[in-house]
């Protein structure tokens, strides 16, 4: 049985209004497939993104022309650096606007960037952003684990997909289906409502475009794991007026540390552009994904003895798994939108989402004893639901008020969002038994699936909000915005009794921002944002496991600087962040306590050095301290590194058309494990190479790319969560070869 047989015959079984979805995409794209065939090269799909003009002449030209190589591949970096900072970001209520008119902190890595880095998880998608932290591990519930500027991203209000809510946790995303990924730092509670002011992380998924595409790759990465993923986009009826794009994506086999993955995801995006004012939209994302052998979470108690972490083990070693463990993974998310150009100055956007995430887990985690690496193997199963139903509506446009020009936001949201799961009698496990790091573990625990589940909580959020951005001259723009939110949180027994609730009516999160445009490609910015985030339920590690803290108020102050050019870009800002702190005490209880401070700051370029060199580098300094409690007063915040820095440097060959090489390198300083200040993880450089080639066979563009992970093997020990580390990946290959028709 071949690939595609297998893929076939185990990818996921589609809910009927998809597969329907599905099939009229193919039915549509279908005729203009064929002919495509027999069109020019100038017919196929667009050129990849870097290609020269040279380039796409010699697409076009004779057939003999056809056959020979692109020239150079990269030259469009001229005109769009990786920094991105003309790309439009969706900012929430604050609307659409570019990078570079956002007085916030914001990184934007596109779907080109995650194919040449070969993306796996959450951290290497900003592999090249010093603000964030990996603390991500491929194929286990932990893949979208980072922390930004020291605080973590909230998975259950920190992740959106195409500015909708889901629940991350758990789901690595098919980052193949994407056309970029962006990540709001820092708090973000005027434009998204109650979430954790790590940040905010956007997937924005591929739309059906003017041009057609029609691609497909293969790929490999270490030890055995395959992959397919197939992208076709058409537009079609009257003038085009109807798009369809639909991209699928399968990886099967073995992993670096000896488990196994079987992902199948589809990625469905249908648009019409029924008037010239009036278009609508129809989205969706189905994924499955079955993983095995995923290496235990490594949780440090307060009883742990020892003045440092043991000796650093590999992540490519299967010495701490135990048999039985799996995560199995369903996401299925919905979208539906309108947006009616009202006047040529207004307009007026509405959709709704359904998002449901599922997980069964059966998941060790290994309680560290002490330095010599002795622990206990602690087994938990359960299955695990989440359902998130959305809607907003906000009209965006201009008004003028005398010599004045304001750009207005208005809008509303509605969030019901409810959590289930499994019941005491659906849970199994317990203490399989002790253990050391440096020998088999010798454990099993096997369970199946389907296991009875109750709910667990439901929060519902109703918000207004309202910006307007002053143009008050030329050069200087005043922002202020206000969000007020209905908040209710409520957990629920087995039984189905309510043993906690909190809801408050009226809480109004703010923002201010002052920029000066101190030329027309050159921000400054100065501002001021609030965020309240949802009241944190306490894991059952804990002494109170199971009750509901409070919500935590923070606070953002933050001066930046933002400049776009040609051949160089650069960004940089300064930060203070507040924010309630909250830890286990000696007792093992879970409290909030005082205030942790967030101070730091960032800085990042990338210039482009004659026709071939483009360099490109990142820092964050950051200084964090708990502030105002009873107990860790002083001492470093868990989880901040104190220095980070990132680099990359690429080469377009010139001796060899379509050739680039690439090599970067990121160093993570000492980061502190546990509030008490105790332990460090100690500071770490990784580095990476890569390749990339594009060329034409027979007419189409063929681009193929090499990545070499860690080049070093570099052992270390990598922050996860509060009190939890993990061993940091091996060094790995990824292999991808990709043809456009």
């Amino acid at each position: 049985m071949n690939n595609h047989e297998t893929a076939r015959r185990r990818g996921p079984k589609l809910p009927r209004p998809l597969q329907i979805a599905v099939w009229l995409t193919f039915a549509a794209a279908a005729p203009s497939a064929f002919a495509q065939t027999a069109t020019t090269a100038n017919d196929s799909a667009a050129a990849p993104a870097g290609a020269s003009a040279a380039a796409s002449a010699a697409a076009s030209a004779t057939g003999a022309e056809k056959a020979l190589p692109a020239v150079n591949v990269n030259a469009a970096a001229v005109v769009d650096s990786p920094l991105h900072l003309a790309t439009p970001v969706s900012s929430g209520a604050l609307g659409t606007r570019s990078q570079l008119d956002t007085p916030f902190s914001t990184t934007v890595v596109t779907g080109e960037d995650l194919a040449d880095r070969q993306a796996n998880k959450l951290g290497d998608v900003f592999a090249g952003d010093a603000s964030v932290t990996d603390n991500s591990s491929a194929y286990s519930a932990w893949a979208t684990y980072i922390t930004v500027r020291g605080l973590p991203i909230d998975w259950q209000n920190g992740f959106k997909i195409d500015g909708n809510p889901f629940i991350s946790y758990g789901i690595t995303m098919p980052y193949e289906n994407l056309e970029r990924v962006e990540l709001l730092k820092g708090a973000g509670g005027f434009m998204y409502g109650f979430a954790q002011p790590g940040g905010v992380v956007n997937y924005v998924t591929k739309k059906p475009g003017k041009d057609p595409v029609t691609s497909f790759d293969i790929g490999y990465r270490m030890d055995g794991v395959l992959s397919q993923h197939a992208d076709l986009s058409r537009r079609f009826g009257p003038d085009g007026m109807f798009g369809a794009r639909i991209n699928y994506t399968h990886e099967q086999g073995k992993t670096y540390n000896a488990g196994d993955i079987n992902r199948n995801s589809v990625a469905l995006a249908l648009d019409g552009q029924l008037t010239r004012d009036l278009d609508i939209y129809f989205n969706a994302i189905y994924q499955t994904s079955r993983s095995s052998g995923q290496t235990p979470a490594i949780y440090i108690p307060s009883s742990y003895v020892g003045t440092s972490l043991p000796a650093t083990i590999s992540g490519g070693s299967n010495l701490l798994n135990s048999a039985g463990q799996h995560l199995n993974t369903n996401l299925q998310l919905y979208t539906a939108g309108v947006k009616y150009q009202i006047t040529p100055d207004w307009t007026f956007n509405t959709s709704a989402s359904y998002s449901k995430s599922a997980r069964d887990r059966n998941e060790s985690t290994l309680t560290l004893l002490n330095q010599s690496g002795d622990y206990s193997d602690y087994r938990w199963n359960g299955d695990e639901g989440h359902q998130d139903i959305y809607w907003q509506g906000a009209f965006e446009g201009k008004v003028k008020t005398g010599p004045f020009t304001h750009q207005i936001v208005a809008g509303a949201s509605i969030q019901h969002q409810t959590n289930d799961y499994s019941t005491a009698a659906g849970t199994a496990g317990g203490t399989l038994g002790a253990g050391n790091l440096y020998v088999q573990n010798p454990y099993a625990f096997y369970s199946g699936s389907g296991l009875d589940k109750y709910r667990a909580s439901e929060i519902n959020q109703k918000a207004l909000f309202l910006s307007d951005t002053m143009q008050i001259t030329s050069r200087w723009s005043l922002l202020a915005g206000l969000r007020y939110t209905n908040y209710d949180q409520e957990s629920f027994s087995e039984a189905g009794g309510t043993t906690s609730s909190y809801g408050k009516n009226g809480v109004v999160t703010p923002t201010f921002a002052l920029m000066y445009k101190l030329e027309p490609e050159t921000t400054l910015y100065a501002s001021y944002v609030e965020s309240l985030e949802a009241g944190q339920v306490v894991s059952d590690i804990y002494a109170n496991g199971g009750s509901v803290l409070n919500p935590l108020r923070s606070r953002q102050y933050e001066v930046g600087i933002k400049s776009e050019h040609a051949r160089w870009s650069a960004n940089a800002a300064l930060f203070r962040i507040e924010r309630g702190a909250s830890y286990a005490n000696d007792q093992n209880v879970l409290m909030q306590d005082g205030n942790s401070i967030y101070e730091g700051l960032e800085a990042g370029a990338s210039v482009r050095l004659g026709r071939s060199w483009q360099v490109a580098g990142d820092i964050m300094l950051l200084d964090t301290w708990y502030a105002k409690g009873q107990t860790y007063n002083g001492k470093r915040v868990a989880g901040a590194p104190q220095f980070t820095a990132a680099t990359r440097v690429t080469y377009d060959v010139p001796y060899v058309p379509g050739l680039q090489l690439g090599v970067d390198a990121k160093y993570t300083g000492n980061t502190e494990v546990r509030p008490a200040g105790d332990l460090e993880t100690g500071g770490y450089l990784l580095v990476n190479v890569g390749a990339n080639y594009v060329t034409r066979i027979g007419g189409h563009d063929v681009t193929l790319r090499a990545a070499l992970d860690n080049i070093t093997n570099r052992r270390y020990w990598m922050f996860q969560y509060d009190s939890y580390i993990a061993p940091g990946d091996p060094r790995t290959i990824s292999l991808n070869a990709k043809i456009d028709f």
